[in-house]
């Protein structure tokens, strides 16, 4: 064990990509383990690709660099400067809506984050808004594509913890839709104090006949979650299957609806998504040495017992698991912390009674919100790389949404109605 976790430790230290850091760190624990044969490092590698429901991975990769293409990302952006034209900090309310819009689109926090800086940075430059400020907003808003539907992280807890997708899919919706109101409500504070962007007095009012235009517009891109949801519900195909149909969905509309996908566009998003998908997969294989070594040394049972020998009390329980994965994705990939920690964790919460899709929402979000926390984050790097912003920076800005994240969270964890209320509505109350 302990030569497991060193070369783990080390090799990340090191700046080796994640995928070899976890395999290198598998391949010396069966080295090490006289009673393992080394052989089954190589079959478990094999073994973990080999899962039906697993294609929804590569296929919702896809779909949502497909719609990135093919005009969606901009009517859902059209609607979104509809809707916060007349607010304070407007256009970095933009970025909020957006992200709660783009979570049925990407499924990606650092992606959305990417894109939104790219295309809302310069003009929030122009109104004076900080470079810190910028990229803290448009990065921590990103989150709430964390619980939208079709979040991959929620697609690799139910892989992994063998929860139902369709379920997950569900419950992330009021989570996604409450983290929108309080990050709204924390930009019109912050921009309030700093005096950024204040509402333009000549905007005329919302209406009604044109906020149904604009919807009307946009229809086709608000519709996709539902669809899917109704979909998985109703049996018209599985997790897997509605990746497929996200596929094809992207396609037609992008072909035939908006008229923005062309050839050139299309294949661009095949190497794009080729090389996500090759990314995101290889880590998933090469986790298989690492968490067989994590069970062959009875991990789980002995962080089981350290943790209930602190208390047994449920919400305490799930805040310490939180408080550890937070900590843990400061650190490591947030695919890595799903495939690693999930099997950890999940008896844990349901030995006391959680339910374990209240506990997946919970997880994606603050595993995926390690992705935007220095040291390592990826998605801190790369929205202050596009404008060069220096992380010290970013890091200061973003603490007031830090913190009204965390008070959802914390909602969340001691209002679990709130996350169980649709996919108890749709599918049924769980046995």
């Amino acid at each position: 064990m302990s030569l497991l976790l060193l070369c783990f430790v080390i090799f990340l230290i090191m700046g080796m990509p994640i995928a070899f850091v976890i395999g290198i760190a598998g391949f010396a624990f069966f080295l090490s383990q006289p009673m393992l044969p080394y052989q089954a490092a190589v079959q478990m590698i094999v073994l973990q690709s080999q899962s039906f429901s697993f294609l929804a991975v590569p296929f919702f990769i896809f779909a949502g660099n497909l719609m990135n293409v093919s005009g969606i990302t901009e009517q859902l952006l059209s609607l979104a400067r509809l809707l916060t034209r007349r607010m304070y900090g407007g256009t970095a309310q933009i970025s909020v809506v957006m992200s709660t819009l783009m979570g049925g689109v990407s499924g990606s926090a650092t992606a959305d984050a990417a894109m939104e800086t790219r295309i809302l940075a310069p003009e929030m430059m122009k109104k004076g808004y900080t470079k810190g400020y910028i990229c803290s907003v448009n990065c921590l808003t990103a989150l709430i594509t964390a619980t939208i539907p079709p979040s991959l992280g929620l697609i690799i807890f139910g892989f992994v913890g063998e929860v139902s997708i369709g379920r997950l899919f569900a419950a992330g919706i009021i989570p996604g839709i409450l983290m929108m109101f309080f990050l709204m409500a924390t930009t019109s504070i912050t921009s309030r104090i700093r005096k950024f962007d204040p509402p333009n007095a000549e905007a005329k009012k919302l209406s009604f006949g044109e906020l149904i235009d604009n919807l009307k517009e946009s229809i086709w891109a608000l519709l996709f979650p539902i669809i899917l949801i109704v979909g998985i519900r109703f049996g018209l195909f599985t997790p897997a299957e509605s990746g497929a149909f996200a596929v094809v969905y992207a396609i037609v509309v992008g072909k035939f609806v908006y008229k923005k996908l062309d050839m050139k566009n299309f294949k661009e998003c095949v190497t794009t998504s080729l090389k996500d998908t090759g990314a995101i997969m290889l880590i998933i294989a090469m986790s298989g040495p690492f968490s067989y070594a994590i069970t062959w040394v009875k991990l789980p049972a002995v962080l089981s017992s350290f943790i209930f020998g602190i208390t047994n009390e449920p919400h305490i329980l799930t805040l310490i698991m939180l408080g550890f994965l937070f900590i843990t994705g400061m650190f490591v990939d947030s695919n890595v912390n799903f495939l690693l920690l999930t099997p950890i964790f999940l008896p844990m919460v349901t030995s006391v009674g959680m339910d374990p899709v209240h506990f997946g929402v919970l997880m994606a979000t603050i595993v995926t919100l390690g992705v935007m926390t220095p040291p390592i984050g990826s998605a801190l790097y790369t929205v202050c790389g596009i404008i060069d912003c220096p992380p010290e920076e970013y890091t200061k800005e973003s603490l007031p949404f830090f913190l009204a994240i965390l008070l959802e969270l914390s909602i969340l964890v001691f209002c679990p109605k709130l996350v169980l209320f649709i996919p108890n509505m749709i599918f049924g109350v769980a046995g």
